[in-house]
């Protein structure tokens, strides 16, 4: 590619080019795309109002870049290879030139029942092939298209659905995730009881399940795809015009519809998948992520499809039906790089190296970490037994926000170091701040992350919530995007992501707002109030421990958690059930009545010494802390 590195001399050249002028640096790497309409200006910005603008005036449709222009010299190349999750089950192969008319009669399909430009559409899908065409048959009319991952409840479901007023639905009869089979469809109709505004439903079948298809809504997707047309044209949209919505947690109950533009993310994912995984025309590349989570909108689905790549999508789990499937798919498919989450590296390592013996993995070249800062521990088993010593590690950081990576280094050029996600992209300019937003200069220093200036993929806004997009991202530091993570910067400028600084968990790779988990709490009839906090998990990387103040009632303990498990369950999803949870007699609070999180930080991570935990002479009543500690206590004699 034209604007591939290939050197750390050309990172340095290439980053010090974006800083001195990020309009020119962008504009050049713009022009690699197929543009209907060139742009007036390259960036317009004001991040005390969030207001950030990338190729304003250019038109074009993301789809033609992803497809049409791979038809003239690779319409036979993969672009997609299914793996389903029985590996007994047929692999699928979709090749530029199938994925292409598979997405215009699916388009031409959703146009005949409606679809328009600016529609949103929410898919809630398995990992099949579908779910991807779904994607890019919504970009292709110029819809936006909001998926919601399949292991979110009917309540989470229609949150989203009536957030974004979404007048169609694409799922299916069920979804298989290891031994499991998960009932999609009964989930979309509980959730559409509460829905006005959906008008059809379009289901696939994977599962062959027994499904009620309600008339003149559901509607079978064989019936809907469009076989006569195979070759749509693509309406013109503005750059930024919307692409897509995805919901994502914060630190209020309710989920942000973050939204990502046409134009800016389009250059910014190609981007950085070409660079950070250094990939080549002949690579295997396989992200092992959910198209229900922005890592796969941007490396599975729109990165690797930009770049005419081969990618793989995978729709089991890493140990089903046994620990060495992970690897087994890569010596199937020959898979050169491989990208995953700290977790399921974690899970695997537990298994020990007998599931590695079976398989060569011989023909990996790089590996990739996403979605949490991972462990010394788990970067050394996944550098030396996964990758044989011989595979460049890319710990990327980066959010839903974000759109695309930020910080990484470039597979085989960048110096690694363990735990670190080393050193920023070009066009990412990064500030730490300490609490009063004071910038800290110089390397060894640790406080805040901030980005000082604008890149194309960043989200514009949220969903129907311009303020609390400001109040979220930008109003913490003047003039500054508040990533809401620590970070620390050694002697040789490297960045080590900390975690969240903010009520924010990273379960699993996957943020969830400690407010929205204690809200579904909350609803159990039993509950009087409860307090949710992050501690060290030994896979996930953060558990969820909830300290609940409850009615005991006609209950017993036991009984009252598994209860409460089911209903966190029933209302976000398995995701957020809590690992522990402790009846507390009360929560400690200032006398304002705010939470003292950090004490109930502490006591999660295992700290149980009253003079370790700060002071708490300032809460209403101390006496609180020393009753939880107790609880701790009596709990590990028990």
């Amino acid at each position: 590619m034209a604007f591939t590195i290939n050197s750390l001399s050309g990172y340095f050249h290439e980053y010090q080019k974006s800083v001195l002028d990020p309009a020119g640096f962008w504009a050049g790497i713009a022009e690699s795309f197929h543009w209907h309409q060139h742009w007036d200006r390259v960036v317009d910005w004001d991040f005390n109002k969030a207001y950030v603008r990338w190729f304003e005036g250019a038109k074009l449709n993301i789809t033609e870049n992803m497809l049409d222009r791979h038809l003239f010299a690779h319409a036979d190349k993969p672009a997609i290879v299914w793996e389903p999750n029985d590996p007994n089950e047929d692999h699928r192969v979709l090749t530029y030139r199938q994925l292409h008319s598979a997405v215009c009669s699916f388009a031409s399909g959703l146009r005949k029942l409606g679809v328009q430009k600016g529609d949103r559409v929410v898919i809630y899908m398995p990992m099949v092939p579908e779910a991807a065409i779904a994607m890019v048959a919504c970009a292709r009319l110029g819809a936006v298209h909001s998926v919601v991952f399949g292991g979110f409840s009917s309540q989470s479901l229609s949150d989203r659905i009536n957030d974004c007023s979404a007048r169609w639905v694409v799922t299916s009869d069920g979804a298989f995730r290891g031994s499991k089979t998960i009932p999609l469809k009964d989930w979309v109709d509980q959730a559409l009881t509460h829905c006005p505004t959906v008008e059809k439903v379009v289901v696939f079948q994977r599962t062959k399940e027994n499904v009620n298809m309600q008339e003149g809504r559901d509607l079978w997707w064989d019936a809907v795809v469009d076989s006569s047309v195979t070759d749509l044209p693509a309406v013109s949209v503005d750059a930024e015009d919307m692409l897509f919505i995805l919901y994502t947690s914060g630190s209020t109950g309710k989920p942000k519809g973050v939204v990502h533009t046409c134009g800016g993310y389009m250059v910014h994912s190609a981007y950085t998948f070409q660079n950070v995984f250094q990939y080549k025309r002949d690579h295997i590349y396989w992200c092992t992520a959910d198209v229900g989570w922005i890592t796969g909108h941007s490396y599975i689905v729109y990165g690797p499809l930009l770049s005419g790549a081969t990618s793989i999508m995978f729709e089991g789990v890493p140990t089903f039906p046994d620990p060495s499937r992970f690897w087994q798919v890569v010596d199937k498919h020959a898979v050169t790089h491989f990208y995953t989450a700290p977790t399921a590296i974690r899970a695997l390592e537990a298994f020990g190296n007998e599931p590695l013996a079976s398989t060569h993995r011989s023909t990996l070249k790089v590996l990739g970490s996403v979605g949490e800062p991972i462990n010394e521990e788990a970067w050394h088993w996944y550098h030396d037994q996964v990758g044989c010593g011989r595979c460049p590690i890319v710990d990327t950081w980066w959010q839903t926000e974000t759109g695309a990576i930020m910080i990484s280094p470039l597979a085989g050029i960048t110096p690694t170091k363990p735990a670190y996600a080393t050193l920023p992209l070009p066009g990412v300019q990064l500030m730490i701040v300490d609490e009063n937003g004071k910038e800290l200069q110089g390397n060894s220093v640790q406080g805040n992350l901030c980005i000082k200036f604008p890149w194309p993929g960043m989200l514009r806004t949220t969903y129907g919530d311009h303020d609390r997009c400001i109040q979220t991202y930008f109003s913490t530091y003047k003039g500054l995007y508040f990533t809401g993570d620590g970070v620390k910067r050694d002697e040789d400028g490297y960045y080590r992501i900390l975690g969240r600084v903010d009520d924010v968990m990273n379960i699993s790779g996957h943020r969830m707002g400690t407010a929205e988990v204690e809200n579904a709490i909350n609803e159990h009839p039993k509950v009087v109030e409860s307090a949710v906090v992050g501690f060290p998990h030994p896979i996930k990387g953060q558990g969820i421990y909830a300290f609940v103040i409850a009615d005991l009632t006609d209950r017993t303990e036991a009984n009252l958690k598994r209860e409460i498990v089911h209903t966190v369950n029933n209302i976000i999803g398995p995701i957020a059930k809590p690992d522990k949870i402790q009846i507390v007699p009360g929560l400690p609070k200032t006398r304002s009545g705010k939470i003292m999180r950090r004490i109930l930080r502490k006591i999660a991570e295992g700290e149980t010494r009253l003079d370790a935990l700060g002071d708490v002479t300032t809460l209403l009543d101390p006496t609180v802390v020393e009753a939880i500690i107790a609880g701790v206590e009596q709990n590990k004699a028990g």
